[in-house]
């Protein structure tokens, strides 16, 4: 009961005083720690992370989270201050993330640079993806403000970017037409996986989250924000339980055979033409399928009162959630620092968990710090309420 309470008075409220959905902290937590480790090349602790289990990983995770709590940040602001001023303030939103999207850009690429003179070894440039950026600074600086061109691991923000540009009316639709709105996703997607249309990167190739596709996720996710705490998921529960169960079994047995190719005598030949490519780009059934049937059980199996979520042993991953913005822009850079100390110093196996703890520690710590310079932010702007009630 003590660390419960002692975790409801340090986690601040959600939007519109709203108690703060720590699930959705919890699990955005974690797709942030799961991002980074991947974003190390030749990194063991990777293999904890959920893509060596089937066919999604943390993306989907975070997109559809994404959704979810842009519905709760600005659902309510729709029906109280009208569409203008909702629109306003998702523009904003998408302000703020295009302008560290280009300070992201900047500073890696400064980064990057800078081992790679420092340490004579030009093949840093190449694998990140800003070679471009030596033979022509100007042109590659523009195409980076237009966002197509982008250094590796740097999609994600470019994504969300342009979903939010679409939010406004997504979110008008879903309350008004929840139906039409979600047949209109659904049949976007389909037609940009069948069509493969998609938004052109320079100097050539397209966008690896290609967003009229992912864009479906996000729009399931915010739909499921709208259906908050409604017992929908209570219906053929155990037929539902089943399913989910099966395919992910499924799955992680086909994944199983990428790394034991032994087993892929117990495939099919057909069922293995059916299945290739998974395609992360265009967000694949089998990937789409996947997320959602980890997500229901998930969901099922913690509840969102759930009170191992309010442990104290979790609250640093609660805290990453709670600051996905800065935490995601900080671990680019640190697991590019991770990738540079496995290469020059040494990648046996007990330096690549060290890198990998340290980095997560960096994280936590920074997550702990926002944290608390919010709170002081909340308590001056309090006491400069009261000081002009006094006047």
């Amino acid at each position: 009961m003590t660390t419960g309470s002692a975790t409801e008075r340090s986690t601040p409220p959600g939007p519109q005083g709203r108690p703060r959905e720590l699930r959705l902290d919890f699990f955005r937590g974690a797709a942030l720690f799961s991002i980074f480790l991947d974003h190390i090349p030749s990194n063991a602790l990777s293999w904890l992370t959920i893509r060596n289990f089937g066919f999604s990983d943390a993306s989907e995770a975070f997109v559809f989270i994404a959704g979810y709590s842009a519905v709760l940040a600005y659902g309510r602001r729709l029906e109280a201050n009208g569409f203008v001023f909702v629109t306003a303030r998702i523009y904003k939103r998408c302000w703020q993330l295009y302008v560290a999207q280009l300070l992201l850009f900047m500073i890696f690429t400064a980064q990057v640079a800078y081992t790679a003179e420092k340490f004579n070894n030009p093949m840093y440039s190449e694998e990140m993806g800003i070679v471009n950026f030596f033979n022509e600074p100007h042109v590659t600086l523009w195409q980076a403000m237009l966002l197509k061109f982008r250094p590796t691991n740097m999609d994600i923000l470019p994504l969300y970017i342009v979903l939010l540009l679409f939010f406004p009316f997504v979110l008008l639709g879903l309350k008004r037409f929840p139906k039409s709105m979600l047949l209109i996703s659904v049949l976007g997607y389909l037609a940009a996986v069948r069509f493969e249309w998609n938004l052109p990167t320079w100097p050539d190739g397209v966008w690896l989250f290609n967003p009229l596709a992912w864009q479906v996720l996000f729009v399931l996710g915010a739909a499921a924000g709208i259906a908050h705490g409604r017992p929908w998921m209570r219906r053929f529960r155990k037929l539902g339980i089943c399913l989910a169960a099966f395919y992910l079994s499924f799955a992680l047995f086909v994944v199983l055979t990428w790394h034991f190719p032994a087993l892929e005598n117990y495939l099919p030949d057909l069922l293995q033409s059916a299945l290739y490519p998974i395609d992360k780009t265009n967000l694949s059934p089998l990937r789409l399928v996947h997320f959602f049937a980890l997500a229901y059980l998930v969901v099922l199996a913690v509840p969102g009162d759930s009170r191992p979520l309010r442990w104290r042993m979790l609250r640093p991953v609660v805290r990453c959630g709670q600051h996905p913005l800065e935490i995601f822009c900080l671990s680019i850079f640190l697991s590019f620092a991770g990738h540079m100390l496995l290469t020059e110093w040494s990648d046996a196996l007990a330096t690549q968990i060290g890198v990998s703890l340290a980095g997560i520690a960096v994280m936590i710590a920074a997550a702990y710090y926002l944290g608390w310079y919010r709170r002081l932010e909340r308590s001056a702007a309090t006491n400069r309420g009261h000081d002009a009630q006094q006047r």
